[in-house]
């Protein structure tokens, strides 16, 4: 069998199955997730995916690939933020071409989720900005709740380890705290 198309990854993650997995990984699931998908990102990084680019599927299946996916693949390694940029480039793309809107609600959220994940004010007024405009409740609680961790620190804290960043002492207190945001 063939390398699986645009279609065939959004329908597996967006399946019933998977749907539970998506913010509640497990160990299994991210190595079934890097057997399954590790040669795409491979292919996706170094842009022999880019004909995907032409349409709103295509386009939503390689911001899983950079974005989603590699949080999985590779949890806890510095490999995990890696293709975070050329995401983000995917879904300017994705937006100027008006793909966004011609996607279901659910799908729409992953192709925003870039912004939300970036250690950029920019981007994160930006994610506040998309999910406020497709009135995404529950998305617009988390991006700003990831706004506000990136506006305090001017990153996120809980990947200064995987990054080997120091901590400062606010960080060090916050990632102690109860309201720190663990990834």
């Amino acid at each position: 069998m063939g390398m699986e198309g645009p279609e065939e990854i959004i329908s597996y993650w967006f399946s019933d199955d998977i749907k539970p997995r998506h913010f509640s990984s497990t160990p299994d699931f991210d190595l079934l997730l890097k057997a399954r998908y590790l040669g795409h990102w491979e292919m996706a990084k170094t842009h022999l995916l880019d004909e995907w680019l032409g349409s709103a599927q295509g386009c939503l299946a390689l911001i899983l690939i950079l974005d989603q996916f590699p949080l999985n693949i590779f949890r806890g390694q510095p490999e995990s933020f890696s293709t975070e940029q050329h995401s983000r480039e995917v879904a300017h793309h994705a937006i100027d071409s008006g793909f966004d809107l011609s996607l279901r609600l659910d799908q729409r959220a992953f192709l925003y989720l870039p912004f939300m994940h970036s250690e950029s004010m920019k981007d994160q007024d930006y994610s506040i900005v998309l999910f406020e405009k497709a009135d995404m409740q529950d998305n617009l609680k988390w991006a700003r709740h990831h706004r506000e961790v990136v506006r305090r620190f001017g990153r996120f804290p809980h990947r200064n380890h995987i990054l080997d960043r120091e901590n400062s002492h606010d960080e060090i207190v916050y990632l102690n705290s109860e309201e720190a945001f663990l990834g």
